[in-house]
Order: structure tokens, then sequence, then C-alpha cells
């Protein structure tokens, strides 16, 4: 068994230390890997998609919250990882990270990167329901909305052109 410092500690880096790594290796695919005549439009996809991404979640947690208080203030214990001073959904580490992951995917077709950094995705999930800072559902609608914003993506007019290039790490 581990004692309770290790497990803290472990559940933290999970928590919110894995997504240092989305966002890093997000950021050098989607800055070195898409080529230079198409990273404009790119670009254009990603921020809108992000942004849908995160006012469709904005709205509906304005209009829907489960809860008023966090998993850890429900127990009376200390959040395990990092959060910010609001109900908790849905989660944003989540949703954040899976907006990336859908940008690495959509725009490169990288399916290795991909899969590594939706598994990082499923990880943050879980280390954010362990640490109490979120519910199930909160990570849950976290990676929906996430998905919301990839319908940017959907346009069939670059997929073509994209397909047939060979992007590669």
């Amino acid at each position: 068994m581990i004692d309770s410092m290790t497990y803290e500690l472990i559940v933290r880096v999970i928590a919110d230390g894995a997504v240092i790594p989305v966002v890093l290796i997000g950021a050098y695919v989607l800055v070195y890997k898409i080529p230079k005549g198409q990273r404009f439009e790119a670009y254009g996809r990603i921020l809108m998609a992000g942004l849908t991404a995160y006012l469709v979640a904005k709205l509906i947690a304005s209009i829907y919250q489960p809860s008023s208080e966090r998993p850890f203030e429900l127990l009376g214990q200390q959040a395990g990882a990092l959060f910010l001073q609001n109900a908790g959904f849905p989660s944003d580490h989540t949703l954040f990270t899976t907006a990336i992951t859908c940008a690495v995917w959509f725009e490169t077709r990288n399916k290795v990167v991909s899969l590594i950094l939706a598994g990082l995705v499923v990880l943050i999930c879980v280390g954010r329901v362990l640490a109490l800072v979120h519910t199930p559902m909160d990570v849950t609608f976290g990676v929906v909305f996430g998905l919301v914003g990839a319908l940017w993506y959907l346009d069939g007019r670059h997929s073509k052109s994209r397909s047939t290039a060979s992007l590669q790490i």
C-alpha cells in the first residue's frame, strides 16, 4: 500500500500535471507539423473551435449547475488539486485538454499523438475526480463541450487536402 502523502501527490500530478504535456505536445504538433501554407486556416479553425466549446460550456453552466459545492466541500476535506472558485461544472481542465486533442487530430490526423493526448485526457478526468474537485458528470461534460467545438473541423473542403498529405512527428 502507498501512504496517503504519496497517493495525494500522485493524484495531484495526474489531475494538474498531466495538463502540461497535453499543452506542450499539442503546441509542438500544431506549430511544427501543420504545413506553412495551411496554418492560417488551421489556426482560425482551432481558435473558433476553442471559443465555441468554451462559450457553450459557460452558457450551459450559467443555466444549469448540478451542485453549488464541489465534492471536497461536501465531504469537508481539502481539495486534492487546483481549482477555480466556482461550482465546477463543467471541468475546465478536461474541456481545455479535449479541445487541444481535437485540434491535433483534426488538423494533423496523427493517430499516435492523438491517442497519447486522448489517454492523458482520460487520466486528467480520473485525477480530477480522485482529487475531489469534480464529479464524474463535471469531467464528462467537460469532454462533451470540448467535442462540441470540433464541429468547426467537419468542413470537408480542407479534410481532403490534409488526408492526402503525410503529417508525421
